[in-house]
């Protein structure tokens, strides 16, 4: 089931999605279920393997920046917002950003669930890239799990939650960012993001200047994957607390504690036993970096929902930078 990353298994991985099958392969943010873009039956294909509602639309990856006029219509911009995707492309791509453009007819209404907009992404991992050309050039891929469940970041994860429903799995070792893409949304009147991800809000407003954040709340039809309120959730009960909050808790039997930082653990474990061992509290990073704290999430996530745990408690991140990617997951796990 899980194919090392060979040339000879990336062909095989290709003629897969050319002939309308599927393959799972790592980008830097999540491992990707792809399939042709272009192809309604293998879009059909992904939306049945992870049980997908048809209302939630997919990203169509590229690897090669003049396959974006094959599926957005960049002419139904405005001047401004042109030069702006512009900007965008050339400072942050490749990378874990999603745009939102006019698509082209041509483009199934299947990949961007009816919508006139599609959601396009440019992956830096150079398997993803490699795989990507060898196949049609555009291959829609949402993340390989079930969906509304935990995102994968090795290839153990897409064999565990998707088993035989993908042709082929390649493993190119654990995801580096550990997050999904952000998505920005440059089809409506001001640049606006739905989904925040593996680039930050800070990073975006260098290159273009100010964006604003979408309301997931408000959301009826999504515009790009991951609005929905309730998602990327383990399958054991996820509450979420601040580090005040978090540090005053006391001990349950049963319970799992993911804290952000060393600090936070140690302050708790202060406080509640009296010393610095407990098996079932977990850090995302030791040393309170968000860049760490994101590439392990649904890594610790999956081994916290492998420990028979009644519940988890979580401590939310720092606000900004990436920690607003990693608590726009934990609170959105939360709500399940």
């Amino acid at each position: 089931m899980l194919y090392p990353v060979t040339e000879k298994n990336l062909e095989l991985a290709a003629a897969a999605i050319r002939n309308g099958d599927l393959a799972a392969f790592p980008t830097e943010t999540v491992y990707g279920l792809g399939g042709d873009a272009f192809n309604p039956s293998a879009l059909a294909k992904i939306f049945e393997a992870k049980a997908r509602p048809r209302f939630d639309p997919l990203i169509i990856h590229i690897a090669d920046i003049t396959a974006l006029e094959n599926i957005a219509d960049l002419s139904l911009l405005n001047s401004t917002a042109r030069e702006k995707v512009g900007c965008l492309t050339a400072a942050l791509w490749p990378g874990p950003l999603t745009l939102i453009l006019p698509k082209q007819s041509r483009v199934p209404d299947l990949a961007t669930s009816g919508l006139a907009t599609a959601a396009i992404r440019f992956p830096s991992h150079p398997v993803a890239q490699h795989l990507i050309r060898l196949s049609t050039g555009a291959v829609a891929a949402p993340s390989a799990n079930r969906f509304g469940c935990l995102s994968p970041t090795s290839a153990e994860h897409v064999a565990e939650q998707l088993g035989d429903k993908v042709d082929i799995i390649l493993d190119g070792g654990r995801s580096s960012v550990g997050v999904e893409s952000t998505v920005l949304d440059m089809s409506a009147a001001s640049p606006c993001i739905l989904r925040p991800g593996g680039v930050s809000r800070e990073q975006i407003e260098a290159v273009i200047g100010p964006v604003t954040m979408g309301n997931s709340n408000t959301v009826v039809t999504p515009a790009s994957p991951g609005q929905l309120k309730s998602h990327y959730a383990p399958g054991v009960p996820l509450t979420v607390h601040r580090r005040e909050e978090m540090i005053g808790l006391k001990f349950e039997a049963s319970v799992g504690y993911l804290f952000f930082d060393g600090a936070s653990r140690d302050a708790w474990l202060e406080k509640g036993t009296g010393h610095h061992i407990h098996p079932l509290t977990r850090t995302l990073s030791e040393d309170g970096d968000s860049i760490e704290a994101a590439a392990n999430l649904f890594a610790v996530l999956h081994e916290m929902d492998r420990l028979g745990l009644s519940r988890i408690r979580v401590e939310l991140a720092p606000e900004g930078g990436l920690g607003d990617a990693i608590n726009d997951r934990l609170s959105r796990a939360a709500a399940k």
